[in-house]
């Protein structure tokens, strides 16, 4: 039985900031002790995201911190190319032009191998007012949820 892939990192902001449509599962090419100091959760999503550039899709601003133990370490912040099919990246390229879609990088994880992935997202931008309908709509189930709950201890 092999064991279940290990949730390291998920971008909240993306989530909060951004409509997701499609997303795509991708590796990440990495150097040195990144994937170690990846395993430690030493990694920050802050104004992450991606970019099609000359056919293939490259990650900028995600900071993975130098692994302490490690010599040689790569620079932090440096752009990462990912590695998709030549099918997908045509398909991607194709919606950030023609549909103005932003690729954001949602959460980064261990697979069952061991292998480092990235779930990639198309993304439109959300408005203020789409904010804060979200907020107003948590804001309800959380008090519908809330209301049930009571109900339910008082049987």
């Amino acid at each position: 039985m092999s064991a279940p892939s290990q949730n390291v990192l998920t971008n909240r902001k993306a989530l909060r900031d951004y409509f997701l449509e499609e997303k795509y599962e991708c590796g990440i090419e990495l150097e040195g002790c990144e994937v170690k100091s990846i395993r430690s959760g030493h990694v920050n999503f802050k104004d992450a995201f991606a970019r099609v550039e000359k056919g293939q899709v490259y990650l900028y601003n995600l900071h993975i911190e130098p692994y302490p133990q490690g010599f040689q370490n790569p620079e932090a912040d440096r752009v990462r190319r990912l590695l998709l099919h030549k099918r997908e990246i045509r398909k991607l390229e194709a919606a950030v032009t023609q549909k103005g879609l932003a690729l954001v990088p949602i959460k980064l994880y261990l697979n069952k191998r061991g292998l480092v992935k990235l779930e990639l997202a198309l993304g439109r931008g959300k408005k203020f007012y789409d904010k804060r309908e979200t907020i107003k709509k948590r804001k309800i189930d959380r008090d519908l949820s809330r209301a049930l709950r009571n109900a339910n201890k008082k049987r």
